[in-house]
């Protein structure tokens, strides 16, 4: 059996944050997928192609890692793609009850899947996709945020 991780998020955009949970996740899986979560009911700044582009130039020289798109529950992607781990990054407190609770849930619904939660790195914790959002919209600098493949 492969031990295969669903790292799941809007990456709207992706930012040094996730790709350093990514890059910390990927030596304990045998695979990692970057699952892009779409809302028909949200609305989002770039376009899920662009989000796909930026993950797969990023991840380009990493053979364990693959980037999907998917709607509904993560626990059905989970299942669709073999997956019996889902990583998620914390960068507080409040993240880590959110967090918790989801992990609880998504294990009641499929009790073979569990989730690992990371600390993001104390240098990347104030970084997140709509902070970098807000930065955009009002013509501000986000490169020290988020990848140089990222751009706006």
């Amino acid at each position: 059996m492969s031990n295969i991780a669903v790292f799941p998020g809007s990456f709207d955009p992706i930012t040094l944050g996730h790709v350093d949970v990514i890059k910390r996740a990927t030596p304990l899986f045998d695979k990692v997928i970057i699952a892009i979560g779409v809302n028909s009911e949200k609305s989002y700044q770039f376009p899920v192609e662009k989000r796909m582009e930026w993950i797969n130039d990023i991840f380009s020289s990493e053979e364990k890692i693959s980037c999907e798109q998917y709607e509904g529950l993560t626990v059905d992607f989970c299942v669709k793609t073999g997956a019996n781990y889902i990583v998620r990054g914390v960068r507080s407190g409040p993240d880590f009850d959110f967090e918790k609770s989801v992990a609880q849930l998504n294990q009641k619904m499929n009790k073979n899947l569990d989730t690992l939660l990371l600390v993001s790195k104390p240098e990347l914790s104030h970084i997140s996709s709509s902070i970098v959002r807000e930065i955009i919209r009002n013509g501000g600098d986000i490169s020290s945020f988020v990848p140089s493949q990222v751009k706006v």
